[in-house]
């Protein structure tokens, strides 16, 4: 298999702060994808409440930039073939596409925030 149609999933997880008791988390580990095959990128949050998710996207060489969000319950962020549930019975916001591409190689952060006090907490994924 030539290296360029393989993806290297790496997760990190960082804590990039904490709200209240607020939090999100991400799984450690690494994972290979070809093009063309699907991926999930796993995010569990913790909160007192229903907190505003969020996925952002860093490219190499960039900024992170907003991918989708879902500010209530049962709300389906999509974007760029990626999409997310804001499910409250798991308290998940996974993010999956269906069909993976080298061009989606990033850092994602998955990340809530507590729309009363404005404070964000957030986890790192490499994919």
């Amino acid at each position: 298999m030539h290296l360029s149609s393989l993806l290297k999933v790496v997760v990190a997880s960082l804590c990039l702060g904490q709200t209240h008791g607020n939090s999100v988390t991400q799984m450690d580990g690494q994972v290979s994808r070809s093009e063309g095959t699907s991926v999930t990128i796993n995010c569990t949050y913790s909160a007192a409440g229903y907190p505003a998710l969020f996925w952002y996207v860093q490219y190499p060489g960039e900024g992170p930039q907003l991918l989708l969000k879902a500010m209530k319950a049962s709300d389906k962020g999509t974007n760029k073939g990626f999409e997310a549930t804001y499910n409250t019975e798991t308290t998940s916001f996974h993010l999956e596409k269906a069909s993976v591409q080298e061009s989606d190689s990033a850092v994602y952060y998955c990340a809530l925030s507590d729309t009363v006090t404005e404070t964000a907490g957030g986890a790192e994924h490499k994919l």
